[in-house]
């Protein structure tokens, strides 16, 4: 790593480290978008979202002054609601109750070490970063499970623990929109796409696989990517992990017989509950399958499996945690498995009290609808200085990833941006595929840098259990290089489509 980019990074971590608490950071967030709101609201500023139909008219959009009468109603009336409905939050407990009992059994310790000796320690951060990419299958559960894990298995095989965890979060976060199979993303930004699209060309409709080989494409490129930063820029930087006093974590140290049997009735118990599962999605009348005729693709039809990825990883990790417990006699009976799980509840108290404050500083970003105004304002800017050809695509990439730091919903983001960009660039001859997929890019690699991302406190929780004193500065300055890497990646990729007029996915053209 250079001079220059370690003093930056070490600059950021530094300003970024002073800042207060993430709880109390969340706060003075909340008062700030407040304050803002109150001044946009007094200057009457507004912007208009273009229409998705031809004639009509767009939808005005004004600042809304969160102190006003209305809005203070809305704010203590909902404030349960508020809370309870942010995503992360039902995610991250459910999950965590199944990960609770494995964890606490130590079964997911035992597991980790068995893994750590027969795996290279060369491959631990490509297939960290990979699984990453690859989670996307599950929403958002890679969040919840792997980051976490990606710190066990580091520290398990003698390197930083923060490393691990940023690998993982890279692959998860960064890379998103990268999958070697079609995910709920897609479906979801086509359907965007397409009416953006009919603006222009009433009769043209976008594909559910309509950025499939660039997606695929980028997947060994971020592996790649994100193993060469993570060994070679921000391992060197983090230098030797000493955990602190009261680190507690399983040594690694070689198997009792009695592990290997409960990890083998564990995994015997895991093969049995994915016989389950197969059992209810493969079957066309599958339990878990949409009714037929109300699909077209193979991903529709699995929707509802997808749906349910949240409880089915509940039990993932409860049933042979259950088993683990049972066989090496760590649970004897239901107190344990209650008081394990009660436990496990009580170590997500921190978490808990950071989701309360950063819920209602997303909720509050979003009525005031300042995020809008930001979006529709730099979307009209981009619009206006007039570039073309790789500039503007490569600038609507750039703009997609500013805007990326302040609205996180890939769709809601999408929604407002495809019906100024999609028209716009096939009147030059550029295909809508092409312009959702350059927007995919963009709208991923800078989720890492954003406290806005809902699960970033969740991962300032993880990368705590290891250093009590971690802040925002230090997860920002570590996941930077990942995010210019993958940016860069993702900046010449869209070139090189582009050049050579590569097709997107089956049947999607580069032009218009």
């Amino acid at each position: 790593m250079s001079n220059y980019l370690k003093r930056s990074i070490d600059v950021i971590e530094r300003v970024g480290n002073r800042l207060p608490d993430p709880t109390t950071l969340f706060v003075i967030f909340i008062a700030i978008v407040m304050v803002v709101s109150a001044i946009t609201s007094a200057l009457n500023v507004t912007v208009t979202i273009p229409a998705l139909e031809e004639g009509e008219e767009g939808e005005r959009v004004e600042a809304i002054n969160l102190f006003s009468a209305d809005m203070i109603q809305q704010i203590l009336r909902d404030m349960p609601e508020t809370f309870a409905n942010f995503p992360p939050l039902g995610l991250v407990l459910v999950v965590m109750l199944g990960i609770g009992v494995a964890d606490k059994t130590g079964l997911i310790g035992t597991a980790l070490r068995a893994f750590i000796s027969v795996v290279p320690n060369w491959l631990l951060s490509a297939a960290i970063v990979f699984a990453g990419l690859m989670s996307s299958l599950a929403v958002d559960a890679g969040y919840v499970v792997l980051v976490p894990l990606g710190a066990v298995v580091f520290y398990g095989a003698g390197r930083h623990p923060i490393a691990g965890l940023a690998a993982a979060f890279a692959g998860v976060s960064a890379g998103f929109s990268s999958n070697l199979l079609l995910t709920s993303l897609d479906p979801l930004l086509a359907s965007f796409t397409t009416p953006a699209a009919q603006i222009f060309d009433p009769d043209y409709t976008v594909d559910v696989t309509a950025n499939y080989y660039m997606m695929i494409a980028l997947v060994p490129v971020f592996t790649i990517l994100g193993a060469l930063v993570t060994e070679k820029i921000v391992e060197p930087r983090l230098g030797t992990y000493e955990p602190e006093e009261d680190f507690e974590v399983d040594e690694n140290k070689p198997l009792t017989s009695e592990e290997k049997r409960g990890l083998k009735w564990a995994g015997i118990s895991v093969l049995f509950f994915a016989v389950v599962v197969a059992a209810l999605v493969i079957p066309t009348d599958g339990v878990l399958r949409a009714e037929p005729g109300t699909y077209d693709l193979f991903v529709e039809s699995i929707e509802p499996f997808l749906q349910s990825i949240v409880a089915l990883m509940l039990f993932f990790f409860f049933i042979p945690g259950l088993v683990y417990g049972i066989v090496t006699r760590q649970i004897r009976d239901d107190k344990h498995v209650a008081k394990m799980t009660s436990d496990t509840m009580a170590d997500m108290g921190a978490y808990i009290v950071l989701a309360f404050v950063a819920a209602h500083f997303i909720a509050f970003f979003d009525w005031s609808n300042l995020g809008v105004i930001l979006a529709v304002t730099g979307s009209d800017f981009l619009q206006a200085i007039g570039f073309s050809g790789i500039p503007l695509i490569i600038s609507f990439m750039i703009i997609s990833a500013l805007l990326n730091l302040f609205i996180g919903s890939a769709s809601a983001k999408w929604a407002i941006m495809a019906p100024v960009f999609v028209p716009m660039l096939m009147n030059m001859g550029y295909s809508p595929e092409l312009t959702q997929a350059v927007y995919r890019v963009g709208d991923s690699f800078t989720n890492v840098l954003t406290p806005l991302l809902p699960y970033f406190p969740l991962i300032i929780i993880f990368a705590q259990k290891y250093k009590k004193d971690i802040g925002i500065g230090t997860i920002i300055a570590t996941m930077l290089p990942f995010s210019i890497a993958f940016g860069i990646a993702g900046m010449i990729m869209i070139i090189i489509w582009v050049l050579f007029g590569l097709p997107l996915g089956p049947g999607a053209p580069m032009y218009y």
